[in-house]
Parts: C-alpha cells; structure tokens; sequence
C-alpha cells in the first residue's frame, strides 16, 4: 500500500488547491499582521443528504494528506507573483509571496474518526491553527470531505437496502466526474458498504476487490452469442460472468447455461449471468428458472442498470432472485443529491490580548446561524453502549450536559443514560499528526456498523440531537449583540 492516502496524479504540495479569494484574505490579513492570531474554524453541514437523518463522516485520511501537504513551491510562488488586480500590478507583495514559500502547517486538528454517523451542525473536523493557515485550508478539505461523505453515505443506504447478505459493485467509474472523482467514488463507495469496484486503479491504490464480466462489444464482435460465450469461457474459465441481454435475454441465459454444462465438465463453473436492460424483475425470475432447472443453482444472477437504492428495494420486494447489484451513475455521482452542502465556519478568534473570542454567522435563515466557540460532540450512551442522544457542546465553558436544547425547547437526557464519549478525536497537534486512520477494509466495517446503529434509532424525535445550554445560551447572547 502507498504511504499517501492521495495517488500519484495529486502534487505534494496543495498550497494552490484553494479558491483564489482565500489567497486574497490571506494576504489582508498578512498586511494587516493578523495571520498569526489563534482561530477555530468547523467544518459540518446543514442538512443531511437523500432525505435522511444522518451523514457518514468520510474522507479523513485524504484530508490528512491534503493537510500535510499544505505548502506552496518555488513554481507555485511565481504563479501568484505574476497574478495582477484591475489595475495591472501585481496581488501579492514579495513579503507575503516569501512567507508562503515557507508555510507549513502548525496547528491543531480534531475529527470525527472515518465512518462515524454525524448529525446536521456537528463538526466533522475543528481546525485550531493561525488565521492564515486556518482560511488556507478551507476549499481543499470541503471538497474532499463533502464528496466524500456524501458516496459515503449513498454506498450505505445501497448497501442496506440490498441486504448485508448480497453483493453490491460499484460501476461507476466511466461516469463519475472525471478521474480524480472517480477514484474517490470508488474508496468512499467501498467505505460505505459496497463490496468491490470496477475500477482497477482503485482497486489497486486502495486495496480494493476489483470485480468485472463482459461489454456487449465482446458479444457483438463475434458472428454470434453462442461463439461469444465460448470464446469468453475459453479465455477465462475462473471468472466468467456472462452477459446475456444483448440480443434476447432468456436465449442468452440459454446459451450460457450451455457454457456452464461445459464449464462443469472440466472442473469449472458459471458464476454468473448479468442482466443490463428491461424488466429485471421478470427477466431474473425467468433466468433463475432456467438455471435451476439445468442444475445451475449456484450461478447468481447480477443486476446493473442505473440502479440504485429505491429501484433495488422494489426489485426485492417484487422477489426478484437478484444478489448481486452493480451500481454506477446513480452512486458515483451521488445522482439524486450532487452536493452535500458542507461548509467551514470561524467560531473564534484570537483578539489582540491573546484572548479567545468567539464568533457567529448570521442570516435570515435559521439554519444557516453558526455555533461559536470549541465544539465538540458528545454521544450519550446506555450500559450496552447503545447510542441514545447527541449533543454539541464548547469546551471554553464547562458544561453539565444534563439538557439538549433545540428551537422547539430544552428536553432532558433520556434516562437510559449512563456515560458519553467524545466524538472528535486529536488528529494533528502544533502541526505533528498524532493520529494514524485504520485500514480501509476496517474503517468500511466500522461504518457499517454505525450505519446500522443509527438507523435502528428515530433521531427526528425532538431532543435527540441539539446543543448544551451554556452553547445554547452563549449563541443567543452573540446573536443578540451581533453588530451592535
């Protein structure tokens, strides 16, 4: 396995993997000698993505990388020495430009470890780091953690919906959104639940099963189905997986029932057809029919076409004899839901006594008020470990936790309570990374787990989720007094 979590196609250094206007107020704040004040940014999202209740936090051990990587070189520094305003003279001073060549970063993370369940608000990573270094790092991990998380979750609600018993591919490569989105799709797909890919350069950067059968191309380039089989058999004895829509399904299916008596005849097997167009449903009732009667009752039947969670319940639910499910557009691209709509917000500030203080977004619309201070999320649990509520809270203040308050009102704990555990663990401390992530096969059995935890519990129920009273009432005192 690499040392990188990020292949060879990424730099060493992203210090340009940002958006220009981040540059720009790095650089104000350089002249106005404010990038060294201490600050707290939190990156979280609002709303939890395809309608349901939670997210899977996903994407740490590239963000690790990203954050590592934050450096500008000599090229890099000569780029933006030649970037010039409206005026024609240059952006940036030599000052600055010679600052960056040298910026490492050196600050403190925390996170939510890979594949945890997080709630809208809650932080999946807390930034502690000069100002400057801070703002740097805003564009690069939203885009690698909101996509991330998002495949993530989608893969899980796959996975779910066709069963822990069945096998779920992810296909989606030759339509993902581009090369690095795809090899991204392809570790969160496996991250959230799915059991192999397609994707070669996935399957060999990540450690990934790396699965596959035949196009139609194959089919149609010999003079007929029968001939195709035979040459695919021939070629591949150990994996051969036929596709049988190109012409008629069940003639296909005939046929390579055919190749399957073969097959058996010298100490091989037919492991599966694979059904790409009409009405899987009754195409694969009939297919199993034919097989079973031939003997073939161990050849599984593979599904693809622009499948995805709800078209793979109402397949299951019309017993349909499917088990194995190969999902491409609609989970690579996250089809009903192409972004998360995770965002990074200033909680703190350093004022120039060297004292925190904390900070709040505004807007006309409720949900888009930040919370201030250090946050951290607490996940209250019974005796069996069970997770019942989950609160944010601040750790400049202490706070007892005995309530969870919410815009409908303050609910106490439930009282199966026994302890919490903190969710944001020591990723980076002055600029040292502290923390190792686990392997993807383990992070992947992990989320999965807590996929299922969380979804076996209504957490719309008010009071489940929600701020302590002290964040409470510390956000409504900055809302109160905000530009006044």
């Amino acid at each position: 396995m690499p040392n990188s979590h990020l292949p060879s196609v990424y730099r060493p250094d992203f210090g340009l993997l940002t958006d220009l206007y981040q540059l720009t107020m790095a650089y104000g704040y350089f002249r106005k000698g404010l990038h060294r004040r201490k600050s707290i940014f939190h990156l979280f999202y609002r709303k939890p993505p395809f309608g349901g209740q939670f997210a899977l936090a996903a994407g740490l051990p590239l963000a690790i990388d990203l954050i590592k990587g934050l450096r500008f070189s000599a090229d890099d520094v000569q780029y933006l020495g030649r970037q010039t305003g409206a005026d024609g003279k240059p952006l940036f001073n030599e000052q600055f430009l010679n600052y960056l060549q040298r910026l490492r970063f050196s600050g403190d993370v925390w996170a939510a470890p890979e594949g945890s369940a997080v709630f809208p608000h809650e932080p999946i990573l807390r930034i502690e780091a000069n100002l400057l270094e801070a703002q740097l790092l805003e564009t690069a991990l939203l885009t690698i953690i909101n996509f991330s998380t998002l495949i993530t979750t989608k893969a899980a609600r796959i996975k779910t919906a066709a069963g822990m018993d069945n096998t779920v591919l992810e296909f989606g490569l030759r339509r993902a959104q581009g090369i690095d989105g795809g090899l991204t799709a392809s570790r969160s797909a496996y991250l959230g639940g799915c059991d192999g890919t397609s994707n070669v350069w996935a399957g060999r950067y990540y450690n990934i099963p790396v699965r596959g059968t035949h196009a139609h191309s194959w089919v149609m380039v010999f003079p007929d189905e029968q001939t195709a089989f035979e040459e695919y058999a021939s070629a591949l004895p150990n994996n051969v997986t036929l596709l049988v829509d190109t012409y008629d399904t069940l003639e296909g299916t005939k046929r390579a029932i055919e190749i399957g008596k073969k097959l058996q005849e010298k100490g091989h097997r037919l492991l599966g057809i694979r059904l790409d167009s009409g009405d899987l449903s009754e195409l694969a009732k009939g297919s199993r029919q034919l097989l079973d009667e031939a003997g073939l009752q161990d050849t599984v039947i593979v599904a693809s076409d622009s499948l995805d969670e709800y078209r793979i319940q109402a397949l299951k639910e019309s017993g349909a004899p499917i088990t194995v499910w190969g999902v491409g557009t609609r989970l690579a691209t996250a089809y009903d839901q192409p972004a998360l709509g995770g965002v990074y917000k200033l909680a703190a500030i350093e004022n120039e006594n060297g004292e925190l203080e904390t900070r709040v977004k505004l807007s006309d619309t409720a949900i888009k008020v930040s919370n201030p201070g250090r946050l951290q999320v607490r996940r209250y649990h019974d005796l069996e470990g069970k997770v019942l509520a989950s609160q944010i809270v601040s750790e400049l203040h202490a706070s007892n936790g005995n309530t969870i308050v919410t815009p409908t009102g303050e609910y106490p704990l439930p009282e199966a309570v026994t302890a919490y555990q903190n969710l944001l663990v020591p990723v980076f401390q002055n600029g040292e990374q502290v923390y190792n992530p686990p392997q993807l096969a383990e992070s992947r059995k992990f989320a999965l787990a807590q996929y299922a935890s969380y979804s076996a519990l209504d957490w719309s129920v008010a009071g489940k989720t929600g701020l302590s009273a002290e964040l409470w009432t510390e956000k409504a005192t900055l809302v109160d007094g905000a530009g006044n």
